[in-house]
């Protein structure tokens, strides 16, 4: 083992295209799988690129998610602030006394009933795509309304109040913003979100929040676990929908196929989401013990940043990983992580990914760009990657 033979990097961001991970990131996987990486806090940690290394700390127990292990990858490197029900910063068994809550709410078969609610939500706002006329912005009249109004159907958020949350999500999630603007956003939501727990536990209605609201949850606990459902839950599957609309636009002849072809949705849903690999500056874990990883002396107490779109475009698991191939079977990406916090919602989120993109390709065949590409502007410092806007025609 070793560890003095690695000068510690910074986490690269700069991309060469929008649709692939920083070519220094790629660097580092092709040569070092598991290297130095220096936060912006002034500490040094470990920054794993390989596929099969990140499943190896993400299904190992000895590497804990934790909210003290949280670092920040790029940005001021002071992490946002927190809320005691947010169950991804937990390990077992307290992650498993909230995530058990949730799970049988994001069942296969539980969110397959949803789709029907999916498809008119996704069918209304095609009309109002075709009644306002072309051009539009999708990411706003398409790829975030569909996510928003399913989650909050799903919670019991009044989607009134969708402008509110989806704004501060998104503060929330930006690493160009300041310390005092995602504090300052994160308090409003913590307030939002606290009020309306308290309303649900003395008004219940047939909604996941009410449930979550006659649990034995404290409200902090109970508002921890809204905040974090309601921002993944609308803010992952938007920027899949609007840079996975890019991305096909952008590969004219993968999405002749999908036309072609529509019963591939489902396996190039798969493909989309490995090859785009939204989670932009990895995930965090923290070692409680000394661990060997390939070849590398990871110490007690010392981070790791698993950076997701290297893995899954890992040579070693997908060939030709840099090719957008939709009629691959890519059920093995990451996108979704792995071992006990793997995405709670995958199933929802597939399924409004399959429904949207099934529609919006079969009812504007004439869909296209309706700005240059460099033109289109990437959140490029948000810890979910996707565009902010994207012009269209039909």
């Amino acid at each position: 083992m070793t560890r003095t033979d690695l000068k510690p990097v910074e986490f690269p961001t700069e991309r060469a295209c929008p649709f692939s991970p920083p070519p220094k990131l790629t660097e580092l996987r092709d040569e070092h799988p598991v290297s130095r990486l220096a936060y912006p806090d002034g500490t040094t940690g470990w920054l794993v690129t390989g596929n099969s290394t990140a499943r190896s700390v993400l299904n190992d127990p000895r590497f804990s998610s934790r909210g003290e292990h949280r670092r920040m990858a790029v940005g001021e490197g002071v992490p946002q602030p927190t809320l005691p029900g947010v169950f991804i910063f937990m390990d077992p068994p307290e992650h498993t006394r909230f995530r058990k809550l949730f799970t049988g709410e994001f069942t296969v078969r539980r969110t397959k009933n949803l789709e029907p609610k999916v498809e008119r939500i996704t069918a209304d706002r095609i009309a109002a795509m075709r009644e306002m006329g072309p051009p539009a912005d999708l990411v706003r009249e398409f790829a975030l309304p569909i996510p928003s109004l399913v989650i909050c159907e799903l919670l019991g958020v009044p989607y009134e109040d969708h402008d509110f949350f989806q704004r501060h999500s998104e503060t929330m999630l930006d690493y160009e913003r300041t310390m005092h603007e995602v504090v300052e956003a994160f308090t409003l939501m913590e307030e939002f979100l606290t009020e309306l727990i308290r309303r649900k536990r003395g008004k219940p209605e047939d909604d996941l929040l009410s449930r979550v609201a006659a649990s034995d949850l404290t409200d902090a606990e109970a508002a921890g676990s809204a905040m974090l459902l309601l921002t993944a839950g609308h803010e992952t599957t938007a920027k899949m929908l609007g840079l996975g609309t890019y991305l096909l636009l952008s590969h004219p002849e993968q999405l002749a196929l999908l036309r072609k072809k529509p019963e591939l949705i489902n396996g190039a849903v798969e493909e989309m989401m490995r090859y785009l690999s939204i989670v932009q500056f990895g995930v965090i874990r923290g070692a409680t013990e000394d661990i060997e990883l390939d070849g590398r002396l990871i110490r007690e107490g010392e981070v790791v940043t698993v950076a997701l779109s290297t893995a899954n475009r890992d040579p070693a698991f997908f060939g030709d990983p840099d090719v957008l191939d939709l009629s691959r079977s890519a059920g093995r990406h990451l996108a979704f992580g792995y071992g006990v916090h793997q995405c709670v919602g995958q199933q929802l989120a597939r399924i409004e990914m399959r429904v949207a993109f099934r529609q919006l390709i079969r009812e504007f065949p004439g869909l296209r760009l309706a700005v240059a590409p460099e033109e289109i502007k990437t959140a490029h410092l948000s810890s979910m990657y996707g565009v902010q806007s994207l012009p269209v025609g039909w």
